[in-house]
């Protein structure tokens, strides 16, 4: 059942309406109904809620008072604001849903909150907690790394050109607002904060550069202030980039990104195969080209992608196998899915090749990992690392490995000295 849910209800006795307010009466608005949000202590402001009820997961930095709170048997963030802040994130970051978006899942909106002594409340929205998810601050608590920050900008740079894409302006672009699960060696990048966004039909070149000029100072000074910080507790930070360098790797990417996606080219009719490698090359970046236009001036060929969808890797292994992965994961395991058949059953049918491998390598791995393990990475993280893990034994061996001796390997000496990712505490 989906739609509204923002009738009053009590959460306590009342004895008669006290001054000010309505003590023990609460509104919620919310588009996945589950009565244990009323079990949640609203007549007290978040700073106050019990420790029973809290989740110590890791919070970024916020300008407002944000906690994770159980809710039944899943966890939740909720964040305090005013009422018409907390509609407008809610209500954007369920269209941003709708569209595909890389973003946290809206929860409800509460209002109408009070005190037992009638005083009001902020308001508060409540978001899922994205599991395997991590802020950036809790990806350096070993202190900070070049080669870290810069997929961490990278994989920022591509979220925005996603947003912009789809018409969304931040305006308040940061890694502080920013989410990341880890994706086969790089991150995935999912956005947090939607209070300052906005969705247009298209964005303005001016919308656009104020995001990414935005995103270059925000990136800067949080690197900057990462560094600081790293100092103090005495890590080494002598092989980490200039966080100026940083914030321009991150304008640089994105331009990168939004000139392939968007640029118009022109060429010659006899230079028709240029099309197929435009279609190519957005594939190797991981977007699809849903629909371009192309027309004829002067015997030459113009071509521009109107709309591109990303997940291009992600939907093909889905498609295939029926999992679900990010798309650096998606595309380290189609390749392996092609070595497969390459080496074990050359010219069978894809699709068959996919099932075999699901059967003789995908299966093989989840099951030598023990439920709590798995709490560690996500499957396809965990079936990646296996991967590589047999090529570096390989390697190392000078022959093949076979995976059950790798997998059993990788458990004992990588994965079980990893922290718990999927409710990092």
């Amino acid at each position: 059942m989906k739609g509204s849910l923002a009738p009053h209800f009590p959460l306590a006795p009342m004895d008669g309406p006290a001054p000010g307010g309505r003590s023990g009466s609460v509104s919620i608005q919310t588009a996945f109904p589950d009565p244990v949000l009323l079990e949640l202590p609203w007549g007290i402001p978040l700073e106050q809620w019990p420790e029973d009820v809290l989740a110590a997961f890791p919070r970024g930095i916020s300008r407002h008072v944000v906690r994770f709170a159980h809710a039944g048997e899943k966890v939740v963030a909720v964040k305090e604001t005013v009422p018409h802040y907390a509609r407008h994130e809610y209500a954007t970051l369920r269209r941003l849903q709708r569209m595909g978006i890389p973003s946290v899942v809206p929860d409800s909106v509460v209002t109408d909150r009070y005190t037992p002594e009638g005083e009001p409340l902020p308001a508060a929205l409540v978001t899922d907690h994205l599991s395997f998810s991590l802020p950036y601050r809790a990806i350096f608590s070993a202190g900070p790394s070049a080669a870290t920050v810069e997929r961490l900008v990278d994989a920022l740079a591509s979220l925005i050109v996603q947003l912009h894409l789809s018409g969304f302006y931040w305006g308040d672009v940061s890694l502080s607002n920013t989410l990341f699960r880890r994706d086969a060696g790089a991150f995935a990048a999912y956005l947090v904060d939607a209070e300052t966004g906005e969705i247009h039909p298209e964005l303005t070149r001016g919308q656009r550069g104020y995001d990414i000029e935005l995103a270059r100072t925000n990136v800067a000074g949080e690197i900057m202030d990462l560094l600081a910080g790293a100092a103090e507790e005495g890590h080494d930070i002598a092989d980490v980039v200039d966080p100026f360098e940083v914030s321009d790797r991150l304008v640089a990417t994105y331009e990168f990104l939004w000139r392939e996606l968007t640029v118009e080219e022109s060429f010659s009719m006899d230079e028709r195969w240029r099309v197929v490698e435009r279609v190519r090359r957005l594939n190797e970046l991981g977007f699809d080209v849903e629909e371009a236009s192309m027309d004829t001036v002067d015997g030459r060929i113009r071509l521009r992608p109107q709309v591109v969808e990303p997940g291009h890797h992600t939907r093909r292994l889905q498609r295939l196998t029926g999992l679900g992965a990010h798309e650096n994961q998606a595309r380290r395991l189609l390749t392996d899915i092609a070595q497969l058949g390459q080496d074990l059953y050359p010219g069978l049918p894809e699709e068959l090749v996919a099932q075999l491998w699901m059967r003789e390598v995908f299966s093989p791995i989840m099951e030598a990992v023990t439920p709590p393990m798995r709490r560690k990475l996500e499957p396809a993280e965990i079936v990646h690392e296996v991967l590589e893990h047999r090529w570096f034994l390989s390697e190392r061996a000078g022959k093949d490995v076979p995976t059950h001796a790798a997998v059993e390997d990788y458990v004992s000496s990588q994965l079980a000295q990893r922290p718990d990712e999927r409710e990092v505490f």
